[in-house]
């Protein structure tokens, strides 16, 4: 079952890294051709919705036959293979090479280790067990430390403006460590139910449900907070390790992953998620920064002041992170260009 598990959790998470890279290309593709048409129209995005779909489901199933434990750290496949594929197909530039392979490789490494030496013990998650880990000592004095935790860091974050990249991501893997535990068990209950006896009869399924999507809800609306603030490649490789450590700690209290395990097992285990840590740090670390956005003044020559556009397009040239106007600035990483000017416009001012 840990095998069919870690299976399904590498297709799940590859199929969501392919078709976020099909959506990227379809809005790439429509920006690129300046069509006017919006992204859900395309046949592209909608691929690459169905794959995501597709992914996600496996990755939901992989929870019911896997230890939570080993299950979360493999988000790192996603990492590998969305850079993979963001470099070959959608031609994003890699700023240091050396590196970004070294962070590879040190993730499918860790990968590797994680995966060997992970827990083996999987109980099934029938209605009952659920209930009983529920309201044993060690999950209760979790979750209240959980509870005051979340709310001395919301708190701060939204009482007292410190709007820290480490605070708003603290506050998903809190979340998150609740996400992963009610996911899990609605999952094992829903296999569970189709493989043997029915378990959807239960109160504490409905329970864990409505806990699991309040949970999700939560955690996207403080993600898109996040970033509105910081840069991408910064949260995804934060996030990941917050969210993997809660993960794997949730999963340790609450289904008591690590209790038949030895020392050795656990520090490799414990080794292998450090390098996967170090990995992503370094993919991410090299990922290309999208520059920020710089007002600039379309002028129109038709009412009298200077324009430059074209069909109707603004033309906005590019800029070496200096806030200059008038005029672009010849060094080694920006290239002068030519900037189209509307011919008709400027002989309808002459006459």
């Amino acid at each position: 079952e840990n095998l069919i598990g870690t299976l399904l959790a590498i297709f799940g998470n590859l199929l969501v890294s392919i078709s976020v890279s099909i959506q990227k290309q379809s809005h790439v593709t429509l920006a690129g051709n300046k069509d006017p048409r919006q992204y859900y129209y395309t046949k592209t995005w909608w691929s690459g919705l169905m794959l995501m779909v597709l992914g996600e489901g496996a990755l939901f199933v992989s929870y019911a036959f896997a230890p939570l434990s080993l299950i979360a750290p493999l988000n790192a496949v996603s990492v590998i293979s969305s850079s993979i594929l963001g470099f070959v197909f959608l031609r994003e530039k890699w700023k240091r090479y050396i590196l970004t392979f070294l962070g590879c490789a040190l993730t499918a490494g860790g990968t590797y280790l994680f995966v060997t030496f992970g827990p083996n013990s999987h109980e099934k998650l029938n209605a009952e067990n659920i209930v009983k880990h529920v309201i044993g000592w060690p999950f209760l004095l979790y979750l209240l430390l959980g509870i005051i935790t979340f709310c001395l860091v919301l708190y701060f974050y939204k009482q007292r403006n410190a709007n820290y990249l480490v605070l708003i991501l603290l506050l998903v893997a809190l979340l998150g460590s609740v996400t992963v535990i009610t996911v899990k068990a609605v999952s094992g209950m829903i296999v569970l139910s189709i493989l043997g006896p029915l378990q959807l009869s239960y109160p504490i399924f409905y329970v864990m449900f409505v806990c699991m999507v309040a949970t999700i809800v939560f955690q996207a609306s403080f993600l898109a907070q996040a970033s509105h603030l910081y840069d991408s490649s910064l949260i995804a490789c934060v996030n990941y390790i917050f969210c993997t450590t809660f993960a794997i700690v949730s999963g340790a209290i609450f289904y008591q992953e690590f209790n038949h395990e030895d020392v050795l097992h656990i520090c490799m285990f414990l080794l292998g998620c450090a390098i996967c840590f170090l990995g992503v740090f370094l993919i991410t670390k090299n990922k290309r920064k999208a520059k920020a956005f710089e007002p600039y003044v379309t002028m129109d020559m038709a009412k009298g002041i200077p324009t430059i556009h074209n069909k109707g397009w603004a033309v906005q040239p590019d800029y070496n992170g200096s806030f200059s106007y008038g005029a672009l600035e010849n060094n080694d990483s920006v290239t002068p260009v030519t900037l189209p000017v509307d011919q008709d416009a400027i002989k309808t001012d002459f006459t």
